[in-house]
């Protein structure tokens, strides 16, 4: 309520920023459409991938569930928590593992997207310092949070509410790290790929906003679903306006002012969240309902509006492409080597580990069969290996290495604010190539099953299959890679290039636009088409640059004219059955339960380290004496949690996965 005089100032900076965005989206949306269309009726001539891909891979299961502390700020206590990691990778915590079985409302929701995991109490306080210039607490005084346990977790984000965990040793701290991990990594990557209009149409309107605001270079926070990355975006233009605003009215102790700036800056960031959930579902809307007409016109009008692009683009490259070629060979050209091998070398060792995992995952459970046997075994070990890839703390050594990515000089000289966007990039597609590679494995080995005869026969199999996966593995893991550091090295030079070239081409294109029929305005933009001359200016380098690191066989690379032979002509037409599910099949079919039955014994693909509620090494507040089954007291956190995310995120889907999942 004291926030009140800020809602109008908040909600016109809001709907400003938007207006502008969405006009840039409508203008791309029409582009990516062109794009899209043209695509599905030239075809791609890609190399097909040899792994399997699965649909659906975390169906009816949790990623991992356990109890944790967790600091209360309206009542300033902690309290031991339940928290369930559903499919959907949401942080979801109860009052404890009862209140989940018997499907009680959960406490809190969290969409850990934008997020970052500390676990130091010194890093957060770091972190709070900087986010309010001027306002430090004197050495002495108590800092703005005491963690009880020296084993903290702590959920920090630049505008939205912060949470603080703890858990009692390091080995939980590790698990509980890894898994927080995982959820940031899954939320972050937000917007559907599947989509191939609305999501190059969103991520091209952002930076060419972004860019008229001389913003060039990767961006940190185009983090989780549409919605977040518009209010983040508006968020980096409102937040220091506050900042000026609000910072000299705080009062008290630099604990207090700091504990309450963080409250304001989570109470404007959910009205922001709300105000453009709503203004961009309007435009989206909008151009769905625009969608048939234009896609119609695009059809019947094809060649036409190639033809006249390609002519807009020989005019652009003319006058262009001069320029751009002595700016890459000048200031690009000497350093696509060093960039590219400082990508190379943990990418690879990353996908080098998952290949390891695997391959170690595959061989134990072939040795237990030989010394267990059986083909319940075989069921048992299945069962865990089939979500390998969504298993954080066996990923984690794959997903570190990772962290040794360092532009170092480059970074500086290319304007890259961080390598975050590079690092979380390949961690996905490592995850992507762990599951394809388990999802093959355990296919071929179920088409197998019926033919042998004995566990001598079983083991041998599973040894064959291995390899033909391994060899499929290399071949895609290859194509990936080489995809990933094209795209990389795009990310990095391309924004460079335009700044560069900016001065002395950007006030120029406007002379273009009369090339440009109005009946094609919607699908070919000018400074679309001048951007892709900048990306031809440059792109030889790069497919060079990659073609040597191949023929030069770097860090198992292949080259492009690789083709993989004996591959298996039908093995997709399998991929398209039924999912597998080893328990149900081979242990017979399990009569229907209750559903507090199965969210008992649903399905977890991460182990529990500490099941039972602990107790904290010492007193922390009067509720910490009550019996489980006594109310407490209510705080905003209580109250906001049946009705709205703690931080701005998609509660009703949350839900709705909660309860769908059949086992829990």
């Amino acid at each position: 309520p004291c926030l009140t005089w800020l809602c109008s100032p908040v909600a016109e900076k809001t709907g400003k920023v938007l207006g502008e965005f969405c006009r840039c989206y409508r203008e791309q949306y029409g582009v990516a459409l062109f794009n899209s269309v043209r695509y599905e009726i030239e075809g791609n001539g890609g190399p097909q991938a040899q792994l399997l891909h699965r649909k659906v891979p975390l169906e009816d299961h949790v990623i991992y569930s356990g109890n944790l502390f967790q600091y209360i700020e309206e009542n300033k206590k902690w309290r031991n928590r339940f928290c369930v990691v559903p499919h959907n990778y949401g942080l979801v915590l109860y009052e404890n593992k009862l209140a989940y079985e018997r499907d009680l409302p959960p406490r809190v929701l969290v969409n850990s997207a934008g997020y970052k995991i500390l676990t130091s109490v010194d890093q957060y306080l770091e972190l709070v310092n900087s986010s309010l210039p001027g306002v430090t607490p004197k050495s002495g005084h108590s800092p703005i949070l005491k963690c009880p346990t020296d084993f903290p977790l702590i959920l920090w984000h630049p505008y939205a509410r912060h949470y603080y965990f703890c858990v009692m040793t390091g080995k939980e701290q590790e698990k509980w790290r890894a898994v927080f991990q995982d959820c940031v990594r899954h939320c972050n990557n937000g917007i559907s790929e599947d989509s191939k209009v609305e999501a190059p149409a969103f991520t091209d309107a952002i930076r060419m906003y972004r860019q008229s605001k001389e913003q060039y270079g990767t961006w940190d926070m185009l983090c989780g679903n549409e919605t977040q990355v518009l209010s983040n975006l508006v968020m980096e233009e409102l937040l220091p306006e506050l900042r000026t605003t609000i910072g000299p009215r705080l009062k008290g102790k630099a604990q207090e002012r700091q504990r309450t700036w963080i409250q304001i800056s989570d109470a404007v960031y959910r009205m922001v969240y709300e105000q453009t959930k709503a203004q961009y579902d309007a435009a989206m809307a909008k151009c769905e309902q625009e969608r048939p007409q234009m896609e119609s016109t695009i059809r019947t009008d094809m060649d036409q509006i190639i033809t006249s692009k390609e002519h807009l683009a020989s005019k652009i490259r003319a006058f262009v492409l001069p320029k751009a070629e002595v700016c890459v060979r000048n200031h690009v050209q000497p350093y696509i080597s060093s960039i590219l091998e400082a990508l190379m070398t943990p990418t690879s060792q990353g996908f080098a580990e998952v290949r390891e995992v695997f391959f170690k995952e595959v061989t134990d459970m072939n040795m237990n069969i030989v010394n267990e046997g059986g083909l319940e075994k075989l069921v048992e070990y299945m069962e865990k290996l089939s979500h390998l890839a969504f298993h954080p703390v066996k990923m984690q050594s794959c997903y570190e290495k990772m962290d040794q990515l360092k532009l170092e000089g480059l970074q500086q000289r290319f304007d890259v604010s961080s390598t975050s966007v590079f690092k979380q990039r390949a961690q996905i597609h490592m995850r992507q190539q762990m599951d394809d590679a388990v999802y093959t494995f355990e296919t071929l080995l179920h088409q197998e099953l019926g033919k042998l005869q004995g566990k001598e026969d079983l083991c041998k199999s599973i040894q064959r299959i291995l390899e033909r996966v391994l060899k499929k593995y290399d071949y895609d893991s290859s194509t990936v890679r080489k995809k990933f550091f094209r795209e990389a090295l795009l990310q990095i030079t391309i924004p460079f290039l335009l700044k560069k070239l900016a001065p002395t081409c950007k006030g120029e294109l406007a002379k273009f636009q009369e090339l440009i029929f109005e009946d094609f305005a919607s699908f070919i933009l000018v400074e679309n088409t001048y951007e892709e001359v900048v990306l031809q200016s440059v792109m030889k380098d790069i497919m060079q640059a990659v073609k040597e690191a191949a023929v030069q066989r770097k860090h198992n690379l292949y080259r492009d004219s690789m083709v993989m032979h004996n591959s298996d002509p039908n093995l997709h037409l399998l991929g398209e059955g039924v999912p597998i599910d080893w328990g149900e099949e081979y242990s017979g079919q399990p009569e229907a339960e209750p559903d507090t039955d199965k969210r008992r014994r649903a399905k977890q693909v991460v182990s529990v380290i500490q099941d039972d509620e602990g107790v904290l090494p010492y007193e922390v507040g009067a509720e910490a004496l009550l019996p489980p089954s006594s109310p407490e007291p209510l705080g905003m956190e209580e109250e906001e949690a049946g009705a709205a995310p703690s931080s701005p995120g998609r509660v009703e889907e949350i839900r709705e996965a909660l309860a769908e999942q059949s086992p829990g």
